[in-house]
């Protein structure tokens, strides 16, 4: 069925979420789900950005790409993302790892993600397909995006961050000519190139690609049948565009959606133990960088049935209470003291503990008298009693994992470990 002539190009696109990467800097975190599965903000995972981004740009068709331990983000994908309606034209496949292409090859890099599902592209009919990563936090328009790319006539559209120029050394960065037009793409550059009329800022890759379908689907075929190809966007594909063909770079700041409290546009890779806890505690500020109460823009996940958070015992030492925090539901707080945390669903906190820049996990308990600070605790994670983190770098860094910035990480297998050393 061909598309209407005035129709909005997100119903003629499809997303291609990448989200197969274990993020290993995430330590213990991502021991038992991939990245983008990880928990942020209360009650989403890090991949409902991505999807929410897609679902109100006006993209129906979606394509979720896993490998690394995948079944809590497949758990997810089913609860919470099931509504897409086939005679609706709506489509959501989870496409994990399953060796269509040959018996022994898993998914070899992110083009080849995509190569191997080629078929399952083509049967959605789309034009144009919108390559995601799958474990960023921002807000995105991806609409306007595209019509930059239909009218620029590019072969490749980036999604490019503006940051300053000596801080896109840890980025793969744009030179851009004064139409925004690729003319190098430089992996991590100890001298970054400035963005034409902005000496001090630098375009840094986001990791979302816009492409013609038919154009990329020759492109990957030719890909796959290089040997001495890594089958991989950032190495291999775009480079090669950039070379050959037309690449336009495409300004986050252009397409970042911003409700009235944002000031600047908000993009984070949580990728990292410090990051993942910044990132979760910045919501709990009087007026957050990124406001998850747009209800213009929602964010989408699994809407758990779930009883309020619930405030127990008023005395003077034992009051539960919560202070510039975000308590999710489920959550009781039974005489202890709550500040500038974020408690995920189901989340308990006994009489007399108290919690300071916390970021827990659904289903932690903390038992009574713990004292915790600075510090990010596993799902499920039962706290003892009298448990002190936060205040002896020595002694935290001895049984948990402590980064250089002070923030501590606290799983289950950790506390066990510290129980029978101490018995």
């Amino acid at each position: 069925m061909q598309p209407r002539p005035n129709a909005r190009l997100s119903t003629q696109a499809m997303a291609f979420v990448l989200a197969g990467g274990r993020g290993s800097r995430l330590k213990e975190l991502t021991d038992r789900r991939a990245k983008p599965a990880v928990y942020f903000g209360g009650k989403t995972r890090i991949i409902d950005f991505a999807l929410s981004n897609a679902l109100n740009s006006g993209i129906r068709k979606m394509a979720i790409a896993t490998q690394y331990k995948a079944h809590s983000l497949i758990r997810h994908m089913q609860r919470g993302w099931g509504f897409f309606r086939a005679e609706r034209n709506e489509y959501l496949d989870i496409l994990p790892a399953s060796q269509r292409v040959d018996e022994n090859k898993w998914y070899l890099g992110t083009a080849d993600a995509v190569a191997q599902n080629i078929d399952i592209v083509d049967s959605y009919g789309v034009k144009y397909i919108i390559v995601l990563a799958g474990d960023h936090i921002y807000k995105m328009d991806y609409e306007v995006m595209l019509k930059q790319h239909v009218d620029s006539g590019a072969d490749v559209t980036i999604g490019c961050l503006t940051v300053p120029r000596m801080e896109a050394t840890a980025f793969g960065v744009m030179d851009v000519d004064k139409n925004m037009r690729i003319t190098s793409f430089l992996e991590k550059p100890k001298d970054p190139p400035s963005i034409p009329g902005d000496p001090d800022n630098a375009l840094a890759s986001m990791g979302i690609y816009v492409f013609d379908w038919a154009f990329l689907r020759d492109l990957l075929i030719r890909d796959m049948e290089d040997p001495n190809s890594s089958h991989d966007f950032g190495n291999d594909l775009i480079p090669e565009i950039v070379k050959n063909g037309k690449a336009v770079a495409h300004k986050f700041a252009d397409s970042c959606v911003k409700s009235g409290l944002e000031t600047e546009p908000y993009w984070r890779d949580v990728g990292t133990i410090d990051a993942f806890w910044q990132a979760n505690i910045d919501l709990t500020d009087f007026v957050p960088k990124l406001d998850l109460y747009d209800q213009s823009w929602p964010i989408w996940t699994y809407a758990e049935i779930l009883p309020p958070a619930k405030f127990i015992h008023d005395e003077a030492d034992r009051r539960g209470s919560a202070v510039s925090s975000l308590v999710s539901g489920d959550c009781i707080v039974s005489g202890s003291e709550v500040r500038n945390s974020l408690l995920f669903t189901g989340c308990r906190t006994h009489s007399f503990s108290s919690l300071e820049y916390v970021v827990a996990l659904p289903q932690v308990v903390v038992n009574r008298k713990a004292e915790l600070k600075n510090c990010v605790i596993d799902r499920g994670v039962i706290i003892p009693e009298g448990l002190v983190v936060g205040q002896d770098p020595e002694l935290d860094a001895k049984w948990f994992r402590r980064t250089e910035s002070g923030i501590v990480l606290i799983t289950q297998d950790m506390l066990d470990a510290r129980s029978r050393a101490l018995s």
